[in-house]
């Protein structure tokens, strides 16, 4: 594909500005059309970008026989079933981070994007964040070995708000969400599938109807192991912070910034062409797009990820 990618975005809030963000640095692809809930503010954006098209349907959108690609930034509930539209549609679709809410509805993308062809990929963004990425090139030139990750993941989220702090419809999960973070990449930092999984849970939150502190243990098959531990009741710094423990080194990467053991900043800045995690994701879907080939965190790729959320759910409901 040598023409111009013509791709449409549902979800123009703080993660779907993130992306508009991270296109307009990317050559020959060009947003035509903006999906969103609140229509006044989804023309804001669109005005702010230039996209011309503006609507709160997806089928609309999916309509537009000019639309290659989307890329889905919209609730956790609905991105199963919204991939799975956009892929009878015939568009390329970009997910993010989790794929679904769901082990069945994670496998029935997979089984359509086996279908259709389609590229389909998942917003697994540490993937691509250049800290992550330096690890993942030790690992892959057999000079560092991931021995431990320690990881924690803290928010302070007591009621339904965005990352720009702002209220939003809908209510984030420490499991199917934030927890998918960390268990893909570890499993993928380690280059061994995880064989052993446990979880437990803190109260559930009356209003929310979620549990707001969460504790999950992983354990590969080469041996490697992570603790991850989840909060949304953390009033103190936040994000999510990893500690990689090897057989040659200590690591520790905050986002897209990388230090040794020892707090010494590692330079990063060679690893990719750019120092932004989203913008390189999207660069990797447009790119699978015009090769024709499957990208990294595809919906296969990904698969084994949700099967252990899945696991790890089920672990907690029997408790």
């Amino acid at each position: 594909m040598s023409k111009t990618i013509k791709v449409a975005l549902a979800g123009a809030g703080a993660f779907g500005i993130k992306h508009l963000d991270g296109i307009k640095n990317i050559d020959g692809v060009e947003v035509v059309s903006l999906i969103g809930r609140d229509l006044e503010k989804t023309r804001e954006v669109a005005t702010q970008y230039k996209v011309g098209h503006v609507t709160n349907d997806l089928a609309e959108t999916l309509a537009l026989p000019e639309v290659d690609a989307v890329i889905l930034c919209t609730p956790t509930q609905m991105h199963a079933d919204q991939s799975i539209q956009c892929l009878k549609a015939g568009k390329h679709v970009q997910v993010e981070i989790p794929l679904a809410d769901t082990l069945k509805g994670a496998e029935e993308v997979a089984r359509l994007q086996k279908e259709t062809g389609l590229v389909a990929m998942v917003g697994h963004t540490r993937r691509f964040n250049p800290s992550h990425q330096w690890v993942h090139n030790k690992v892959k030139a057999g000079e560092f070995n991931v021995q431990q990750m320690d990881v924690q993941t803290y928010f302070f989220r007591r009621t339904n708000m965005n990352a720009l702090g702002q209220p939003r419809s809908w209510t984030d999960h420490l499991l199917w969400h934030h927890a998918a973070h960390t268990v893909d990449l570890f499993a993928y930092q380690a280059n061994s599938p995880i064989v052993q999984a446990n979880a437990i849970q803190g109260p559930i939150h009356p209003t929310l109807g979620i549990a707001m502190d969460m504790s999950i243990q992983l354990k590969a098959a080469n041996g490697a192991i992570c603790t991850l531990s989840l909060s949304f009741n953390n009033d103190g710094p936040l994000g999510t912070f990893f500690r990689y423990i090897g057989d040659t080194g200590t690591y520790i990467a905050r986002y897209d910034d990388l230090f040794n053991g020892k707090e010494e900043k590692i330079d990063v800045s060679r690893v990719d062409v750019s120092m932004n995690g989203i913008e390189l994701q999207d660069r990797e879907f447009f790119a699978a797009i015009r090769e024709g080939r499957e990208p990294n965190s595809s919906v296969h790729k990904v698969l084994p990820c949700y099967q252990v959320l899945h696991q790890l759910e089920q672990q907690l409901n029997a408790a």
